[in-house]
């Protein structure tokens, strides 16, 4: 029995922002959300009491890299993935699509699947979407994803318009091999920057019917304008009744534009990649901790976050740790990331169920004192 549903509960009256419930076997999570990415079922530095802490509502894991080790049987034998990772709260696991187009510097696609060279130790493997699906069935994810193939960008109109075609054809390939019902199955839109591609993707992949959408291809090398093209022009395809989920993306400038056109989920490496390099993430945009200008600064990471590093550690800390290559300063530094994101989502439903959601994005810009649309600040 499928145990998972969606609910709209609150729109915003000036934009096309929404807050929802989303409900399934592991737990309940109010949307917008940011889902903290577990890629080798773990978020490198930070354990599950502390993803709980932090709120954390979904937590991603990958199915390419869980594939070559442990290997999905191994975690269905532990019981599944909540079991494996001693997590108590809704997980989701990506199709290993993303990972195969761009970890493998060889790679053959043909109407059953992807022949790739295994990026860990060179064997040759070939991924289906039957095998794709089975292979998250044996993980027990709440949500899991279609295969799909991420082409490059930018890619011809006729690439595309092919592509598109093979992903909805594994789409329902995959669909139809799906075979644990207490997970709900997600279809995936692609298309690249063209209109007409995003819109037949979206409505075809409607019609073949799952329980939630991602915008996928984006965030791999277009400009910000361009990428938010791409999901207005998936967005406005896709039915009002389902979980929205942009893949891959996780700056605050462009969590806060999805939010804005309706999108309801979000997931990135980016919070805790940045971290293990010293940057993190603010009310007043990015700080580089080891700048020298903290070596003396005894005041918190970000005097209005809630986390605890904030609470309990100093910049002029922080910095040291991180130019000494301390473990912990990087553990510290993901969790706050973590947990910046995940507020800003709080503080966004916050705002849409008051009806200010575009006055809320205004204040976040202005507060970024350097904010540029094109720059890295966020």
């Amino acid at each position: 029995m499928n145990k998972f549903s969606f609910q709209v509960e609150s729109k915003d009256t000036n934009t096309k922002a929404r807050t929802g419930t989303l409900t399934t076997p592991n737990g309940v999570v109010k949307t917008p959300m940011f889902m903290p990415v577990g890629t080798l079922a773990t978020v490198k530095f930070v354990s599950p009491e502390e993803l709980t802490e932090i709120n954390a509502g979904i937590i991603l894991s990958n199915t390419y890299h869980l594939w070559l080790r442990p290997g999905e049987k191994i975690i269905k034998n532990a019981g599944g993935i909540h079991r494996f990772m001693n997590v108590n709260r809704p997980i989701l696991t990506d199709s290993g699509g993303f990972q195969v187009f761009s970890l493998s510097d060889f790679r053959e696609i043909n109407e059953e699947g992807v022949k790739f060279k295994n990026h860990l130790n060179g064997d040759t493997l070939f991924l289906t979407p039957e095998k794709s699906i089975q292979i998250q069935n044996d993980l027990g994810a709440d949500i899991i994803m279609s295969f799909d193939e991420c082409p490059a960008y930018p890619s011809t109109h006729q690439y595309m318009k092919d592509s598109v075609e093979r992903t909805l054809r594994w789409a329902k390939r995959g669909k139809d091999a799906h075979n644990n019902q207490a997970q709900a199955l997600f279809g995936i839109v692609q298309g690249g920057e063209y209109p007409d591609l995003r819109k037949y993707s979206a409505e075809k992949t409607v019609e073949i019917g799952f329980d939630g959408y991602a915008i996928g291809g984006t965030s791999v090398g277009e400009s910000k304008e361009v990428m938010y093209d791409m999901i207005n022009f998936s967005i406005e395809h896709l039915p009002e009744d389902k979980p929205r989920y942009l893949m891959g993306v996780g700056s605050v400038d462009a969590i806060l534009e999805g939010i804005e056109q309706g999108v309801d989920m979000f997931d990135c490496v980016l919070p805790t990649r940045i971290a293990r390099h010293g940057t993190a993430m603010s009310s007043v945009g990015r700080i580089n901790i080891k700048n020298k200008k903290f070596e003396e600064d005894f005041s918190a990471l970000d005097p209005i976050c809630d986390c605890y590093t904030c609470k309990n550690y100093t910049k002029a800390y922080l910095r040291h740790l991180i130019r000494n290559n301390e473990g912990l300063g990087m553990r510290l530094l993901s969790i706050h990331n973590l947990r910046y994101l995940i507020n800003l989502t709080e503080n966004a439903r916050k705002a849409i169920e008051a009806g200010q959601y575009k006055e809320f994005k205004e204040d976040i810009f202005t507060r970024f004192s350097y904010y540029d649309k094109d720059s890295k600040g966020f």
